[in-house]
């Protein structure tokens, strides 16, 4: 198929610091082959410093009229279940953040339905990980277990149920203050352990991928390590991200993984 030269009509749902983001390093990066459309909001009030003449949107059923070649989802797992369906119906791709929203199987079935009925795509971006590509390989064997450890300094554990469960100003070294399945990790706290969707997705499951969340006041920033083992072999790798500046329950690396999921729609060369 020839490659498309016009530019590449990007919608985001979501303008929050995530999206923020994307949009400036596609604007320094691929400013002549990416063209910022949308936002989809609910909230006119976070309708600020928008780049150029992008339009805002209200309702899923304007997503039809725009043409989108993609759409980027920053916005939480409500803004996934109102916009998702709109998106894949009517745009090429739909990339979503927030992939805690597929601790709902009926929404992710209805999603992979919409996308075959409509010839689009369901993306789920690496976000903060590292070694995803690889247990996605991986999986085509038998995998045995997936352990996905979140460390965390304790102030970005603040505002969660954490605060329950231990007190983060007074620890002096690391706490495991919660250890169960994907699906319950990212269900009790969406903002941190939303990430835990992925390394489940990309392997052997939500109930079955095993999840800690470690409160270390050490930690420099947002670790997370992946032990892995089954018929391939064994994996086991660990990133620390630096926080997100507006932000610190995110990694800037979620950003800058969809924005290698966006060029990667425009590049000759993939990796």
């Amino acid at each position: 198929m020839a490659y498309n030269h016009n530019p590449l009509r990007v919608g985001f749902i979501g303008w929050g610091a995530i999206n923020r983001r994307v949009a400036s390093l596609l604007s320094e990066r691929q400013r002549e082959k990416v063209s910022f459309v949308a936002v989809c909001l609910r909230d006119l009030a976070e309708a600020v410093d928008l780049p150029g003449d992008v339009e805002v949107i209200t309702e899923p059923s304007s997503l039809a009229e725009l043409e989108l070649d993609i759409v980027i989802e920053a916005a939480g797992r409500a803004a996934v279940a109102e916009w998702g369906k709109a998106a894949l119906s009517n745009a090429g791709a739909l990339a979503v953040a927030s992939a805690s929203a597929f601790c709902d199987d009926d929404l992710l079935e209805l999603f992979l339905r919409t996308a075959n009925e409509h010839g689009s795509q369901l993306l789920i971006p690496s976000g903060a990980l590292a070694g995803i590509d690889a247990i996605a390989a991986a999986s085509a064997l038998s995998l045995e277990e997936v352990l996905h450890r979140i460390v965390k300094p304790p102030h970005a554990w603040s505002g969660t149920a954490a605060e329950t469960m231990l007190d983060l100003a007074a620890i002096t070294k690391a706490e495991t203050f919660f250890r169960g399945s994907a699906r319950e990790a990212a269900s009790r706290f969406p903002q941190n352990a939303n990430v835990a969707v992925i390394s489940a997705l990309a392997g052997i499951g939500l109930d079955r991928t095993c999840v800690e969340l470690v409160a270390d006041p050490s930690a420099k920033g947002n670790r997370h390590e992946l032990i892995v083992s089954g018929e391939f072999g064994n994996l086991n790798i660990s990133i620390e991200n630096r926080p997100l500046a507006s932000n610190p329950k995110s990694s800037d690396m979620a950003a800058l993984s969809l924005v290698r999921l966006v060029e990667n729609r425009i590049r000759a060369f993939v990796m």
